[in-house]
């Protein structure tokens, strides 16, 4: 039975958000599993590191893709028909990458696991936005953050662990045993939120349109960019920190994840700081400020790289500020970005995270191509970023100064 948007969770950690949180796993789960297995992944398949960092960008463009078609389908026939179909590609796709012979079959392998996986960002997003307003669709996705915070945090030791015990294809069992727990607990504790009251026609042309008018809203776009530009900079220092750290400055693969669990607690904690900020002050406020944190992170990395003053302490602490200060952009940004889309929350979710991580996948792309040996590439796209992610929230804030009926 659908639930109100105006309803507030009763709990912290409601079972609906808690599934939410599994959904919106899928993806750093799925990325961040296998990152330390790329030096012995190019090893297996004989290629360099640079086409094993291309099955990361494959699985972008999936994510990217992907995300266009659910949205519409889910605002004509409710939220948990498309993560059937979606979860169900995703484990038989992990299941491909495991039984990959060659780096053509994997990019193609995981390219479909980000078809089905996306199923779960879109809808997890739409059904914070079918039962919440903006404040609380801001706290829910903060809250939201912490679940899904274990994945970074957990996934790269996990899958070193894994690595060192069974090697890089038990990795993608693992996940698809993983999707199929979540397609389990989606059918069985998972309620419908869409009202069939509004639910949306599914025709080609009111598609289309719907997509239109949320390209010329400037209050959506802005504040949708804003994050896909953050969301650009975090997939940089995805594709690119494992040369970075573990090729450059020798840090062992199975203590990668650490390095990389440490980042993700900055963000779980930035994440929960800011249902604390918002309280009190207006979102984009605490968006804007937080922006300009992760600006400075990316130019200092930037700067630091161009003056040959890259070493590892300053590596790590730009690293942990700009990855921290996400915890507050992307909550924020999202949830600016839905304010006035309850309408159609699954069109416009679907387009948030096509727009997000089709800059995600240039983002991750520009870190692969551009590659000197150094880590000027990873430090001046994180700078790039963190400068698209500030002016794209002044566009999205002028739209909703020019909204009717803002003050």
């Amino acid at each position: 039975m659908p639930h109100p948007a105006s309803a507030a969770p009763t709990s912290r950690f409601p079972a609906w958000l808690l599934i939410c949180g599994s959904l919106m796993a899928i993806a750093p789960l799925s990325i961040d599993m296998y990152l330390p297995s790329f030096p012995t992944l190019a090893g297996d398949l004989g290629v360099d590191i640079g086409q094993v960092q291309l099955t990361l960008g494959a699985f972008l463009v999936g994510l990217a893709l992907g995300q266009a078609f659910y949205g519409p389908f889910s605002d004509r026939f409710g939220r948990k028909p498309p993560l059937y179909v979606g979860l169900c590609l995703y484990v038989l796709a992990a299941m491909g990458c495991a039984l990959a012979r060659n780096v053509e079959s994997l990019m193609l392998w995981r390219f479909l696991q980000a078809l089905g996986g996306c199923a779960g960002m879109v809808m997890a997003r739409a059904v914070i936005r079918d039962r919440l307003e903006a404040h609380e669709s801001a706290r829910a996705f903060s809250s939201l953050m912490l679940v899904m915070g274990v994945a970074p945090i957990l996934a790269p030791i996990i899958g070193g662990a894994v690595l060192t015990v069974s090697g890089w294809r038990a990795i993608f069992w693992v996940l698809s045993g993983a999707g199929l727990l979540i397609l389990l607990l989606v059918h069985l504790r998972m309620e419908e939120s869409l009202d069939r009251r509004h639910a949306a026609p599914l025709r080609l042309g009111t598609v289309a349109r719907s997509y239109a008018e949320l390209l010329r809203d400037r209050e959506f776009l802005g504040y949708s960019l804003s994050a896909g530009f953050g969301s650009a900079g975090m997939f940089a220092y995805i594709s690119g920190s494992p040369f970075v750290l573990i090729e450059l400055h020798g840090i062992a693969p199975s203590h990668y994840g650490f390095v990389f669990g440490a980042n993700a607690l900055g963000l779980i904690t930035m994440s929960q700081l800011n249902a604390r900020l918002v309280r009190g002050r207006s979102l984009d406020q605490v968006l804007g400020a937080t922006l300009l944190a992760a600006l400075a992170a990316g130019m200092v990395l930037a700067v630091a790289a161009l003056a040959g003053m890259a070493v590892l302490p300053v590596l790590l602490g730009g690293f942990f500020v700009f990855i921290g200060a996400l915890g507050c952009v992307s909550p924020n940004a999202s949830a600016l970005a839905l304010a006035h889309q309850g309408h159609r929350a699954g069109t416009a979710s679907a387009l948030m995270g096509t727009l997000q991580f089709s800059l995600g996948t240039l983002g991750g792309a520009a870190v692969s191509v551009w590659r000197d040996g150094s880590a000027l590439p990873l430090g001046v796209v994180m700078a790039a970023c963190g400068a698209g992610a500030v002016l794209m929230r002044h566009y999205g804030r002028s739209g909703a100064r020019a909204r009717p009926g803002a003050r």
